[in-house]
């Protein structure tokens, strides 16, 4: 099979698309030929080795990528004989192999993708779609709230607009340059606005009329996120729902951050609000029915996987729209 491989830590030309051996299922496992393989920030991090949330450090070479979709076309020792021949999408969870023309993981690990809903919007939802949701549990949006979503335009933030949208919110979506702009409007917000014009506050405020944001959503930092917290009213309750550094760089804190008003929502406060024994395949389930059901409707931006590199470039330079897909 092709893979794109990672020998050593470094920029995205060190992403190599090469013929390696067939990966085989071990007991309790498939084999996933896989259609649609997901691409995260994270991804860019691991490559040049920065240190991540995974357990222990990215042994090289490696085969990155955490998410596919595709069709079993090979058994493990144990695993169901109905599952051959299945449309599934699944998150890997810190082992790699997702870049690849073959991919294997647990059966447990495995959902069917519903009717309606190609490769790539499977692989959207079992990872940016989960996540969205999961942020979404510290709202409580409805009609007389003022929702504003940085990155509007990405992968998260195109699931949160529609989500804040479908709850009644009045929606401002953040994004750069008038293309993005417009994908934002596109997709529901009620006032799209490029964050790199220095008036953009002023053009928020002037079109709430006075009214104060009651959440924020921040995946972002920087100086975009000091400017939207001053947008909240704090003692009315307002909330900075933060999921993410990506202006300052991973891991990193924020001089944006208020008291009582910031709070950040990934890891273990997301998981005690999903609930469930398993609260990572709660959100999941979640996710992929909000987009059977067409509540949610990810975007995605499709490379090749020999492109993988091209990919990382891209998401790293800010050029893409939603959910970065490799198809192979």
């Amino acid at each position: 099979m092709h893979a794109v491989r990672l020998h050593a830590h470094g920029p995205a030309e060190n992403l190599t698309y090469e013929e390696v051996d067939d990966p085989e299922p071990g007991p309790g496992q498939v084999r996933v030929a896989v259609a649609a393989a997901g691409v995260h920030l994270l991804d860019t991090a691991l490559r040049e080795g920065l240190p991540g949330p995974a357990p222990a450090p990215v042994q090289l070479p490696t085969v990155p990528g955490r998410e596919v979709a595709g069709t079993v076309d090979a058994l493990g020792e144990g695993a169901d004989p109905a599952l051959l021949g299945r449309r599934v999408v699944a998150h890997l969870g810190f082992a790699p192999g997702g870049y690849a023309e073959l991919a294997v993981t647990g059966t447990e690990r495995l959902h069917a993708i519903p009717g309606g809903l190609d490769a790539a919007q499977a692989v959207a939802m079992i990872g940016t779609g989960r996540t969205a949701l999961g942020i979404a549990q510290f709202t409580d949006l409805g009609p007389e709230s003022v929702a504003v979503v940085l990155a509007a335009a990405g992968g998260i933030g195109t699931l949160l607009v529609q989500y804040a949208k479908n709850a009644g919110a009045t929606v401002v979506g953040l994004a750069g340059g008038p293309a993005k702009t417009a994908l934002v409007r596109a997709n529901g917000a009620d006032l799209a606005v490029d964050y790199r014009d220095a008036d953009w506050p002023d053009t928020v405020r002037a079109y709430l009329g006075g009214r104060p944001a009651t959440d924020v959503f921040d995946g972002v930092g920087g100086a975009a996120a000091r400017a939207s917290v001053a947008l909240l009213d704090g003692s009315a309750g307002g909330r900075h729902l933060v999921y993410g550094w990506a202006a300052e760089g991973l891991g990193t804190g924020g001089a944006h951050l208020v008291d009582g008003v910031s709070q950040q929502v990934l890891g273990p406060a997301m998981l005690r609000r999903a609930g469930g024994a398993d609260p990572l395949r709660t959100l999941e389930l979640r996710a992929l029915a909000e987009a059977a059901a067409g509540r949610l409707v990810p975007a995605v931006t499709r490379f090749p996987l020999a492109a993988a590199a091209d990919a990382h470039r891209a998401l790293e330079t800010r050029a893409t729209t939603g959910k970065v897909v490799l198809e192979p």
